[in-house]
């Protein structure tokens, strides 16, 4: 059974239409926004509980769940099919922070992103850290988990996408690139950046110049500077 806490992951769930078993609230916890959680429950028909807050520190793992927490369905990963249907997908290759690949998630969901495409292994996976850093965008956007990332750019290709890595050792910049749609953006994991043959598959190797001594940024900030300006460039294309 999967785990949620915080009050906007919460909320945003029962928006969705999650599949949640109950809604635990903190004995004395209020407020509109918690009356709000509150209010969607009753009108899913999703039983609403008020217990001691220490039961809820222990069902969380953490003091830190804003005084509601919900019980229901692990959450479902799409299949590719699904996650393909877009102009953009993001594709990350061992990103194993839950605070990064959850702030990637929501990142990629405000620029437009069709899908974000997950491994199976040595990676994080969805779980309550993510669904907390993402504030909700775990409930709107598709996640897949995949076997084999090299097979899956392989996929996107037949499919049309044009893949685009980024890389500190990337030949292009990222902000002077003329983007093919769809695209497909790869980003690697934290220190260790794309695998070589993850590298291989990209047909082109994006790199986002740095003013100073540092070489890269943190993978989910990259990902915002990259997302973004491929949703500038849209947005001017349609006007």
């Amino acid at each position: 059974m999967a785990i949620l806490s915080g009050i906007h992951p919460v909320a945003e769930a029962l928006r969705g239409k999650r599949p949640l078993e109950r809604i635990l609230i903190a004995k004395g916890a209020g407020g509109p926004r918690l009356q709000e959680i509150i209010d969607l429950a009753r009108q899913s028909s999703i039983p609403v509980r008020f217990e001691p807050r220490n039961g809820l520190d222990r069902l969380a793992g953490s003091p830190a769940h804003q005084g509601v927490v919900a019980l229901g369905a692990t959450q479902r990963y799409a299949d590719l099919d699904r996650a393909a249907e877009g102009n953009m997908v993001v594709v990350l290759d061992g990103v194993e922070d839950p605070h990064n690949l959850g702030a990637i998630i929501r990142t990629a969901h405000a620029a437009g992103a069709a899908s974000v495409i997950i491994p199976e292994r040595r990676a994080a996976s969805v779980s309550d850290v993510v669904a907390k850093a993402a504030a909700g965008a775990l409930e709107h956007l598709p996640i897949a988990r995949v076997t084999n990332v090299n097979r899956t750019l392989e996929d996107l290709k037949e499919r049309g996408f044009q893949i685009y890595g980024l890389d500190e050792r990337g030949s292009q910049d990222y902000d002077r690139v003329e983007y093919a749609e769809p695209a497909a953006f790869v980003l690697g994991g934290e220190g260790k950046g794309l695998h070589e043959q993850v590298r291989k598959h990209c047909d082109v190797l994006l790199r986002i110049p740095m003013a100073g001594k540092i070489s890269s940024l943190n993978v989910s900030v990259a990902a915002g500077v990259v997302l973004f300006e491929w949703a500038r460039r849209r947005r001017a294309a349609t006007g």
